[in-house]
């Protein structure tokens, strides 16, 4: 359904992942002796917004990974995924060492097949936190923070969506919605904390464009 989506005007831990910002400070400093540093960069909006996976798992979007929330991984090797709405995934092997940083370019390439619909509706959101991921249609669109706010939302094609709304440590939000043609609808909820991170990947890698 990825043909479906448009995004509208203007424009998180794995089982082998820890945010620093997550740890008391004496644990952190033993796990940080084990573990190795992924940093990302990205030339424009699209890479920066982009949401990245370790090996299947949502993790958070580019730009948020660094600082309080740098991406911590175990040694050895790890697939990342890069994915946004209308462009083929970014995918790449790392080997991750004990203490070490490993950077990593992301260029974002757009999707041949990428179409758009010529009538839509907007769906805006409004949750919190606002670093939760956004789904249509068991595809990653983006961040809360992208879609809220004056003059932002989704545009869609008329008629039902399924809308999942994630974020480790938080309980995953699902809902559908069925606008019609020219409609405005908006999803506000907050989400609840729940215990461990998400249990499995909220999205199969087949379904993304660009996908083998």
């Amino acid at each position: 359904m990825r043909n479906a989506l448009l995004r509208g005007n203007l424009r998180l831990c794995g089982w082998v992942v820890v945010c620093a910002l997550a740890l008391p400070a004496a644990i952190c400093a033993r796990t940080n002796d084990l573990m190795g540093e992924v940093r990302f960069s990205g030339k424009s909006g699209v890479e920066k917004t982009s949401g990245v996976w370790v090996d299947g798992q949502y993790v958070g979007y580019l730009k948020e990974l660094k600082g309080s929330k740098q991406l911590l991984l175990l040694p050895g090797e790890h697939l990342l995924t890069v994915r946004q709405d209308g462009y083929r995934d970014f995918v790449q092997k790392v080997q991750i060492d004990p203490r070490e940083v490993t950077c990593v370019h992301v260029v974002m390439e757009k999707a041949a097949s990428a179409k758009y619909p010529a009538v839509t509706a907007t769906v805006k959101v409004d949750v919190k936190p606002a670093r939760a991921a956004v789904f249509v249609d068991g595809l990653f669109v983006g961040h809360v923070g992208e879609f809220e706010g004056m003059g932002r939302g989704m545009l869609v094609a008329p008629g039902a969506h399924e809308i999942k709304i994630a974020l480790p440590g938080y309980q995953t939000f699902e809902t559908e919605v069925k606008p019609q043609a020219n409609q405005t609808v908006e999803i506000k909820t907050d989400l609840p904390r729940s215990e461990g991170s998400l249990s499995a990947p909220l999205v199969n890698s087949a379904s993304s464009a660009g996908a083998p």
